[in-house]
């Protein structure tokens, strides 16, 4: 990545010309405070990219509102769930661990519109 031009902080790579930024996260999964099994591969050659199924992608996002009030990131959530088959009931039983059951309310609300 740094022989791309890309300076690094963390996990985290960031260049000048992109508003993007590439993450390598942990070998673990977390979301929130817990621990997941990613649900999904994609295998090309000898590589093979994990993937969230799309319930552990709104939790991921919603994480970000729970934690950080990230109101973009609801909104991402929302653009999921409203997309893809999601299970709401693990999504709600996970918001009640993480001690967000009023911002999963929000969200419920949210979706519904």
């Amino acid at each position: 990545m740094l022989e791309l031009g890309f300076k690094n902080l963390g996990k985290d790579f960031y260049h000048d010309d992109s508003s993007f930024t590439v993450e390598f996260p942990g070998y673990d999964l977390v979301i929130g405070d817990e621990p997941m099994k990613p649900e999904g591969k994609i295998k090309h050659g000898q590589f093979t990219l994990i993937l969230l199924s799309p319930t552990q992608c709104v939790m991921d996002r919603l994480a970000a509102f729970y934690h950080w009030k990230d109101r973009q990131s609801l909104q991402q959530a929302i653009m999921v769930a409203k997309n893809h088959p999601v299970k709401l009931k693990s999504i709600e039983a996970w918001s009640d661990k993480e001690g967000m059951r009023d911002r999963y309310d929000f969200f419920i609300q949210q979706l519904k519109k």
